[in-house]
């Protein structure tokens, strides 16, 4: 008698949903009021998925009288289709939240467009000359930095934009990322990184030579420190307020991701067979590995992503082999939370650390949403 195997539950198949796209996506971005999430693809286009589930988790949990026992009962229906946009670039287009419900996204006709959370254009906020290859946004100060061929441009609100800011940098522009307080920038070249000074200090900018091609950057949140992920492995950490910087090498390899945990006072990264983290008590400056955090278990599979949660010491770490694990910095403990899939290209988290939201290789773009019983 032939018998069908149950399929076994992982804790994305309860707690997650996801959605196809055409093309590989990359890093997720949520806007600034945590309705949704946009990913720019491959193809030019913009898949935008909502945050609200139609079946949170919450409303799926029951706990037993007799013996206070808790399930969580599977969803009973598909997740709604994405918002697709047109194609806006010839690759994947830069997207950053916008100051309200939508996203500003950087098009291939060198304007950057305001796209509603139903993946339609509202409008245009700046047009350069060239393609837009990079693009961010700080709230606090409603300033647009957008990067287009060798040149970056700044744009307060809806205004005009500004000449061409003079970074001393050398090569193309790779990336660019505004302080979260608005008064700094910093511009990642092919060979080196410039840390502008926008407070009209007048102050000459800092330049940094890179060891490799960056990836990205990331600022801490009170801007005291920036990190640079570099292809070959590594990346270079400024100690911005104290003029201090380092290269930490010997990542077998490249360092997609860096990220600052408030709650652990520390930094992570990705690159190598575990988390990677240290204390910044001792930042990893100068060859001082001391503050060297042990998190998570070591494998075969490299970690391609990661991200830090805002208000735990946790962060959720992407493979290439399409697990997603929550790791807990300094310690040993994991939660895996996707067992396989895609090799996982990029994370994010909510600014409420209830949703996190993963980008595959495969195309195949999802959010987890967790229960709050989870981290208690």
């Amino acid at each position: 008698m032939n018998q069908t195997a149950t399929k076994h539950l992982t804790l994305f198949d309860l707690l997650g949903r996801a959605w196809p796209c055409a093309a590989p996506a990359g890093p997720p971005r949520f806007s600034a009021d945590g309705a949704a999430v946009a990913f720019g693809c491959a193809d030019g286009t913009v898949t935008v998925v909502p945050i609200e589930d139609p079946e949170p988790p919450e409303t799926r949990i029951r706990v037993s009288g007799d013996v206070g026992q808790t399930t969580i009962r599977p969803r009973s229906r598909p997740a709604p289709p994405p918002a697709v946009s047109a194609a806006l670039h010839q690759d994947v287009p830069p997207i950053v939240a916008g100051d309200e419900s939508g996203f500003l996204v950087g098009a291939g006709d060198g304007s950057v467009l305001t796209l509603g959370p139903d993946g339609a254009v509202r409008g245009t906020r700046a047009r350069i000359g060239t393609p837009v290859v990079a693009l961010d946004h700080a709230r606090a100060a409603s300033l647009t930095a957008i990067a287009g061929g060798d040149a970056v441009r700044l744009c307060q609100g809806a205004g005009a934009l500004s000449d061409p800011l003079a970074d001393d940098g050398e090569g193309e522009v790779v990336a660019i990322r505004l302080s979260p307080a608005g008064r700094h920038l910093a511009i990642a070249r092919a060979e080196s990184l410039s840390i502008v000074a926008l407070d009209g200090s007048g102050r000459a900018p800092m330049v940094f030579g890179l060891l490799s091609r960056p990836l990205s950057l990331a600022w801490r949140d009170d801007g005291a420190w920036l990190a640079c992920t570099l292809e070959a492995g590594g990346f270079l950490m400024v100690d911005h307020a104290g003029g201090r910087s380092g290269t930490v090498t010997g990542f077998p390899m490249a360092t997609r991701d860096a990220a600052w945990s408030i709650p652990a006072a520390s930094i992570v990264a990705s690159g190598a067979y575990r988390v990677a983290a240290w204390s910044m008590a001792t930042p990893p400056l100068d060859g001082d590995m001391t503050g060297a955090l042990v998190s998570g278990r070591a494998g075969l599979v490299a970690v391609e992503s990661i991200a830090a949660h805002p208000a735990r010491p946790l962060v959720a770490a992407g493979y290439a082999n399409g697990q997603i694990l929550l790791v807990q910095i300094g310690g040993r403990d994991e939660v895996l939370i996707r067992p396989e899939g895609g090799a996982v290209t990029a994370l994010g988290w909510s600014d409420d650390g209830h949703h996190l939201a993963a980008a595959g290789a495969d195309g195949m773009v999802s959010i987890t949403t967790f229960p709050e019983r989870m981290f208690k």
